[in-house]
């Protein structure tokens, strides 16, 4: 029997209204994975007015996403784009870097790719 590994492992830490969300994506992200990531980010964020998120996404075991996950990436980009001050993607893929280009339609704060773990985490923390 094959295992397909696939899932978001986040970390949510809050200093008043700023949150540090860090993301490792590993396979191909489903529908399923963001039935349970979206309740989590909403649920941070509730009563919060003006909350700024810096994000740490780390691409490195990321394959991307089904269909009608990518649906909910982009719905949840929408939802909360104004809330994103900095996301950082951490990569391996050519395709992850342009990730971060079209990523910065939809949000705005900054977006920058990274292949090495170390700048990401220090352009993140700035």
């Amino acid at each position: 029997m094959t295992r397909v590994r696939h899932g978001l492992s986040i970390g949510i830490e809050r200093v008043d209204n700023n949150f540090f969300l860090s993301l490792k994506a590993v396979g191909k992200l489903t529908h399923a994975d963001y039935q349970v990531i979206n309740p989590m980010i909403d649920a941070a964020l509730e009563g919060i007015k003006g909350p700024k998120i810096k994000v740490f996404f780390d691409g490195s075991e990321f394959e991307g996403w089904e269909l009608r996950a990518a649906w909910d990436d982009l719905k949840l980009g929408l939802k909360h784009g104004a809330e994103f001050d900095k996301i950082a993607i951490f990569g391996t893929e050519k395709w992850q870097k342009k990730l971060a280009k079209i990523g910065s339609w939809f949000i705005s704060g900054e977006i920058r790719y990274f292949d090495d773990a170390n700048e990401a985490l220090g352009w993140i923390l700035q």
